[in-house]
C-alpha cells in the first residue's frame, strides 16, 4: 500500500480531493503586579529555567503555581524535531489529561500533520505558550503568558526548531510581539524576535471545526510547512 493510498482517508476527513480542500496580547515583558493572584515565584534557591534539560525542566513546571487548573501541560512529541507547534494555552480535555491538543481539535490537528507526512510521535513537537489551562478557557492574560515564558524559551532552546508553528490568533500575536489580525500573518513566514528562527502562522484547529470553510487556506499553511522542511533556505 502506498503512502498516498493510506493517507486517503485522513486527506477525505479534511475535505481534500487530490491533495487540495474542497471549498465547504501580545507578551507584556513588565513584571506582574503584586496581587493573590501573581504566579507564585520558584522556591526559594530554586534555580531559572534557563539551563535545566527536559526532564528538569517539566519537574520546574509542575511545582509552579497551577493558578486553578487540574495539572500542568508541558507538551508531546519529538523533542529534536524540526517543528515546534505553540498553541496559546490548554483546554478542558488537555487539563484533564496533561496533554497538549487532545479531543476534536488534536485529532484534527494530527490528521492535518499526517497529510504531510508529520506525526507528534515522530517529528513534531507541540506545546503552549500558557502550561495551565486559564478559567473558563479565557483567552490567557499577560501575567500569565510572563509567568510561563521562560518555560517555552527553554523548550525552543533545547529543540533548536527549524520551524515555529503558532496556531491562532493568540499565540501567533504573543510569538510575533504584535496585534496584527492573524488574516494578515498567515501566508508567508516572519522571524521570531530575538532569534534567528522562522514562524509561520495558520488557524486553530478548533476554529476549523467551527469554520470548515477555511479549511484550503489552513491547507495552503501545511504545504508551506512541508516546502520550508525540505528547502529550508527559502
Amino acid at each position: 500500500m502506498t503512502s498516498d493510498t493510506r493517507r486517503d482517508p485522513y486527506l477525505s476527513a479534511l475535505g481534500l480531493t487530490d491533495w487540495q480542500y474542497r471549498a465547504g496580547g501580545p507578551l507584556d515583558t513588565k513584571p506582574a503586579p503584586e496581587t493573590d493572584s501573581r504566579p507564585a515565584p520558584p522556591d526559594a534557591g530554586e534555580a531559572a529555567p534557563d539551563g535545566m534539560n527536559w526532564d528538569e525542566l517539566e519537574a520546574y513546571l509542575a511545582r509552579r503555581d497551577h493558578r486553578g487548573a487540574n495539572r500542568p501541560v508541558f507538551g508531546v512529541g519529538a523533542r529534536d524535531a524540526q517543528v515546534l507547534i505553540v498553541g496559546e494555552a490548554p483546554g478542558a480535555n488537555e487539563d484533564a489529561q496533561g496533554v497538549p491538543f487532545v479531543g476534536r481539535a488534536g485529532k484534527l490537528l494530527d490528521r492535518m500533520l499526517f497529510a504531510i507526512d508529520c506525526s507528534r510521535a515522530t517529528n513534531v513537537y507541540i506545546t503552549n505558550i500558557c502550561k495551565f489551562r486559564p478559567p473558563d478557557n479565557r483567552d490567557p492574560t499577560p501575567d500569565e503568558v510572563a509567568a510561563d515564558w521562560p518555560i517555552l524559551e527553554r523548550q525552543i532552546d533545547l529543540m533548536a526548531p527549524r520551524l515555529v508553528v503558532a496556531v491562532g490568533r493568540v499565540a501567533a500575536q504573543t510569538l510575533l510581539d504584535c496585534q496584527t489580525p492573524l488574516g494578515k500573518l498567515r501566508g508567508r513566514l516572519h522571524r521570531y524576535p530575538r532569534r534567528d528562527l522562522d514562524v509561520l502562522v495558520t488557524y486553530h484547529p478548533a476554529f476549523l471545526l467551527r469554520s470548515p470553510q477555511q479549511k484550503s487556506k489552513a491547507w495552503v499553511d501545511l504545504k508551506m510547512i512541508a516546502r520550508h522542511i525540505r528547502n529550508p533556505g527559502r
